[in-house]
């Protein structure tokens, strides 16, 4: 593997007055009005039928009081008193993490109360669309951030005195305002961000005598410098886990950062054919020569690094307690991804909270939704996650990312958010959809590469396969 083939040509084109009486005048009386003058002619005589209209008219007017009094009157104050229930799907936190923070919201409105619940991934997407399209889901919901092409028609637009356009601007990273407006309104509220980074085992960087690498050059040569293989090249301890797709986890999402690193437009892959063969062949050369510090017959990834067996993988902030749990003992540290000569590009993968446009309750939706929007609600929500493990989900808004930084585990991922685009490459969403799909025609570029078809043919059927999914889901 040749360090210079870093992605070949690898440039990046490079987000009042008062009235007062008169001071010292007497006062005096205006005279009093004329008496009414007793004209028997004057009077005006009133016919019995004009009587009987008045004493109808009367009686109408009574008849409206009681009804406005007695039935619209109390029907007004039922409805401002009305009990309403909200249904929320959520994914990841239990109830008893979640209850504190719905509880603050319903102390604020006693008249709502919401009613939690923790959804199975499997099939999520599907079970939450088909509900909503049959008019029993849920009103608020959780949403994987590429998932808006899948679900546009069951989201509801949010007012601007929910979230303004300029307040969301101002609140959230650019990669949530890239996800979460289109065609100028508002689809959602992200409570964390997520960033792609690098999980590093501390002692073999140690006893390597390197630092995290910051550039890929750099990450080439410690991949080759911790990688041991035996006698007959089977690796032993890898370096880094890139190069295929099925043991690599997050293949997608390295390919993908691989990818808008090098200027990819990931929606026309075919309008940068060039630069998308060049990642994939960077990709792909980390298992395939002799020089190879990784191959198909190694552990999952992340299995390797808890085992100790792996140098350097590529991982988000839920990765943290995956590992940790399999090996609480294990040194690691986390650094930022590397980064191509005079750029600094990343990848986000998180979720966001949504309303249905089917919701029968959606002023009180709203109220709901604007509450989450608030730092107080994401610190709460943080403080409730941090009680039953090491940290919380990371932050969304831009104002509370400096409350993380002496904290060294999660802040390199809240450091890379400012300067991170998204994709439909993520694993880890279990959409059976778009994502899916989409993974599939990538995993087939990798694994064709191994099987000496040409790089440019596989770019070509993998762009085609993308703009084919792209076109089923109306993008």
């Amino acid at each position: 593997m040749d360090e210079n083939a870093v992605f070949q040509g690898q440039t990046l084109n490079q987000q009042q007055n008062f009235y007062q009486p008169v001071s010292g005048v007497a006062d005096v009386q205006a005279p009093p009005p004329p008496p009414p003058t007793d004209n028997l002619s004057n009077r005006s005589s009133l016919s019995p039928l004009t009587i009987l209209k008045l004493i109808l008219g009367i009686f109408v007017v009574l008849i409206l009081g009681v009804f406005l009094f007695a039935v619209v009157l109390p029907q007004l104050s039922k409805n401002n008193n009305q009990k309403v229930t909200l249904t929320y799907w959520g994914l990841w936190e239990d109830q008893r993490v979640m209850q504190p923070v719905i509880s603050d919201f319903e102390k604020q409105y006693p008249n709502i109360t919401v009613e939690y619940s923790k959804q199975d991934i499997k099939q999520y997407r599907e079970r939450l669309i088909t509900r909503i399209n049959n008019g029993n889901g849920p009103d608020i919901f959780r949403f994987h951030n590429s998932w808006y092409p899948m679900i546009a028609n069951v989201l509801l637009p949010l007012p601007s005195d929910t979230v303004s356009k300029a307040d969301f601007m101002q609140w959230f990273y650019p990669v949530a305002q890239n996800d979460l407006i289109k065609n100028g309104a508002i689809y959602g509220i992200p409570l964390q961000i997520d960033t792609l980074a690098l999980y590093i085992n501390s002692d073999l960087l140690k006893a390597a005598g390197l630092n995290p690498p910051t550039t890929w050059n750099d990450f080439i040569s410690d991949a080759k410098t911790m990688t041991v293989k035996d006698a007959s090249g089977k690796i032993k301890t890898s370096g880094a886990a890139l190069g295929t797709m099925d043991n690599v986890t997050h293949a997608p999402d390295i390919l993908s950062l691989l990818l808008v690193q090098n200027g990819v437009n990931l929606n026309n892959i075919s309008s940068n054919s060039q630069r998308a063969g060049d990642a994939l062949n960077f990709y792909t050369s980390f298992a395939l020569d002799n020089a190879n510090v990784w191959d198909n017959t190694l552990d999952p990834s992340i299995l390797a690094f808890s085992k100790g067996n792996l140098a350097m993988y590529f991982g988000y902030s839920w990765d943290y307690f995956t590992i940790k749990a399999a090996n609480p003992t294990l040194n690691f540290q986390i650094a930022p991804v590397p980064q191509l000569p005079g750029q600094n590009v990343n990848l986000a993968s998180y979720w966001a909270e949504g309303v249905s446009i089917k919701s029968k309750h959606q002023k009180e939706a709203l109220l709901f939704m604007k509450f989450l929007a608030k730092p107080e609600t994401e610190e709460k929500l943080y403080t409730e996650e941090s009680k039953t493990r090491d940290f919380g989900e990371l932050y969304a808004r831009t104002d509370l990312a400096d409350k993380l930084k002496s904290n060294s585990t999660v802040y390199p991922f809240i450091k890379q958010a400012p300067t991170a685009s998204s994709s439909f490459f993520v694993d880890g969403t279990y959409d059976n959809g778009l994502n899916s799909q989409m993974n599939t025609y990538l995993g087939n570029a990798v694994n064709s590469i191994f099987n000496s078809v040409s790089t440019d043919t596989a770019i070509a059927t993998l762009s085609q396969g993308v703009s084919q999914v792209l076109k089923q889901y109306g993008q």
